[in-house]
């Protein structure tokens, strides 16, 4: 099933008693916005007073269509293969230096079940410093950064070569410091999880922490790398083996904490704001919890959110756009409609969605739209608005 997934800035979670609140205003306030005759009758895309209107009766629309790109983690970042083991800055690395006898450089310890006697060295552990740099006893300044394990080897056996008989050098990172991950967030351990060449996952990452800190369907998973961002359900990582994507140097894997909801108000059983998992909800799926409709105006039903301007590039000059880029949008369905009952199937209700069924398709819906106005959109922008109109 398409999603309907988008990142967007968060926006801080409104409480149930406002919600409240605007719901017993419908019943008591004068009208004050554009009535349902004008939404019902507008064409396939419009504005009304600043707000874009959008139509789900076609289950082809084009703006349905244009809703439902979802970007994810495979998608964005790609399927990179398990990086090679370079060295970073920060590194802490550990030589061991093998000799053949009689003569011996470093003045090693002969180590049992090794070739004819030969003797191995242990030298303390090298740190690479910001010049990305090492010292090593008669092989000199050594560059370790950005090489991987093997090429620092042959480089300080070949400056060995003339001066110890027979030099054989091994290379171990024994501190991992450069090649990171941070998973963090809602976690029982935040960790800075060392990459190998092994190719370490989302889920190795979070495994690594200890595990979430409350249910899977929960919590949603957010990828930050070279300045992109990208949020999806830890849910849909594990059901999706494509979207568990190894992990490189620098992400940061954020565990979210979503109880997600949306708020139906209107003619529907239940008018209250109702949670749902982060794993997607669709429209047909809320208005089952929300109790089915009551005696209501099945071409009453609209969906009020804020969405990305740039799924609107066509949008007339009047629709508002808030600070963060969003337009104000409201979904019409029109239940008399076969066709939408498919639509529904497919349109993604999304984390603060409000969904109002109208009772009476003009007075009622009429004051309901004059105070979502007046909430979602800023003072000045709706006056100036209205004062066009």
């Amino acid at each position: 099933m398409n999603r309907l997934i988008y990142q967007e800035t968060k926006r801080p979670r409104r409480h149930a008693a406002a919600l409240v609140a605007l719901l017993m205003l419908t019943s008591a306030c004068t009208s004050v916005g554009p009535g349902s005759g004008r939404i019902m009758n507008a064409p396939e895309k419009s504005t009304i007073s600043g707000i874009e209107i959008v139509s789900l009766d076609d289950g082809n629309s084009p703006y349905l269509v244009q809703l439902q790109p979802t970007p994810d983690f495979a998608a964005t970042f790609g399927q990179a293969a398990p990086l090679s083991q370079f060295v970073g800055k920060g590194d802490v690395l550990q030589i061991m230096i093998w000799e053949a006898p009689p003569a011996v450089l470093f003045g090693g310890v002969t180590v049992p079940g090794t070739v004819s006697g030969s003797q191995g060295t242990v030298l303390p552990d090298f740190l690479v410093g910001d010049t990305g740099r090492i010292n090593v006893p008669f092989a000199g300044s050594i560059q370790a950064a950005d090489r991987t394990l093997l090429q620092i080897e042959q480089d300080i056996a070949a400056r060995l070569r003339n001066k110890a008989h027979m030099p054989q050098v091994t290379v171990r990172l024994a501190q991992n410091a450069a090649s990171t991950a941070s998973i963090v967030g809602e976690v029982a351990t935040s960790v800075r999880l060392p990459l190998t060449a092994k190719g370490e996952t989302i889920l190795d990452g979070i495994a690594a922490s200890g595990g979430t800190r409350q249910l899977a369907d929960k919590i949603t998973v957010q990828v930050t790398r070279g300045g992109r961002t990208v949020m999806m359900p830890l849910q849909a990582v594990i059901r999706d083996p494509r979207q568990n994507i190894i992990l490189r140097p620098g992400d940061v894997v954020t565990a979210l904490f979503q109880p997600f909801s949306f708020t139906t108000l209107g003619a529907v059983k239940k008018n209250e704001e109702i949670p749902f998992e982060s794993t997607g909800l669709t429209l047909s799926q809320a208005m089952g919890r929300a109790g089915g409709l009551l005696s209501a105006d099945p071409k009453g039903v609209f969906i009020f959110r804020w969405e990305d301007a740039a799924l609107f590039p066509n949008r007339t000059a009047g629709t508002i756009v808030n600070a963060e880029g969003k337009v104000p949008v409201i979904f019409r369905v029109n239940m008399k409609n076969p066709t939408t009952y498919f639509t529904m199937q497919r349109f993604q209700i999304r984390d603060k969605d409000v969904i109002y069924v109208a009772n009476s398709p003009i007075s009622e819906f009429q004051r309901f739209v004059g105070i979502m106005a007046s909430t979602i959109i800023p003072v000045i922008s709706i006056d100036n608005a209205l004062s066009r109109n």
